[in-house]
């Protein structure tokens, strides 16, 4: 696909990764719009050729407003988290918690079967999931469960809504807001997951937004997914 002169929708796209993409979509021309589920993210960030909405993924009338909105459009990108993530010894979790993590699910959902049908015939949606889905380290069985269910979900829809495509990126550790570590605990805590890893540093979030343009603008992907993690999968 040509991004110059579509029109995309990024769900997450007023911070991390999410809005790393909509920056570089409009750097080849794309017509942008960043759909955060916090209004308030929107007024931090300073770009005038961006545009943004709010919506909380998790509730499917919110979704269904903002497609019939903003419809028709080419491309639609979700980078959401939909909510908290449980961490720790799945026998130690609390159930809540570990439901709670599947708002990610839920909302890449809603997004995929809400929004197929607004998009362009030659359209393409990308979700973000997560190296845990495949490989995961201890305590992030959580997030483990909810990666592969995403990616299974894309590789189930992708004939389904042929000739339109979808795909996952997949991240490993991106040194983004989410991150509650500061100063020399953030070092310590990246230094310790990346230990293992062939690339032993943190991720940018620029680097997996050019993950999302390449499978947006390879119309020979579909149904899979891409790694972008620093060498977590191999490690």
């Amino acid at each position: 696909m040509e991004i110059e002169n579509k029109k995309a929708l990024v769900f997450g796209g007023t911070s991390g990764i999410g809005l790393a993409t909509c920056e570089q979509l409009i750097e080849k021309g794309a017509d942008v719009i960043a759909i955060s589920r916090d209004p308030s993210k929107a007024s931090t960030v300073k770009h005038n050729k961006l545009s943004f909405e709010s919506c909380d993924v998790r509730i499917e009338e919110d979704v269904k407003k903002i497609f019939e909105k903003h419809a028709p459009f080419d491309i639609l990108v979700s980078a959401a988290t939909g909510g908290s993530r449980a961490a720790g010894p799945f026998l130690e979790m609390g159930m809540l918690g570990f439901k709670s993590s599947f708002d990610k699910l839920w909302g890449y959902a809603n997004i995929v079967r809400y929004g197929t049908s607004y998009l362009s015939s030659d359209g393409t949606i990308v979700l973000v999931s997560g190296s845990p889905a495949r490989r995961m380290k201890p305590g992030q069985i959580a997030l483990s469960a909810v990666g592969g269910a995403v990616e299974n979900l894309v590789r189930g829809v992708a004939n389904e809504i042929a000739p339109r495509r979808i795909n996952t990126v997949s991240p490993g550790l991106i040194d983004t807001p989410m991150f509650s570590q500061e100063g020399k605990d953030r070092k310590a805590f990246i230094d310790s997951v990346t230990a293992s890893h062939s690339i032993k540093r943190a991720g940018k979030p620029e680097e997996v937004a050019k993950g999302i343009i390449f499978v947006i603008e390879n119309d020979f992907v579909s149904g899979t997914t891409v790694d972008v993690d620093g060498g977590w999968i191999s490690s």
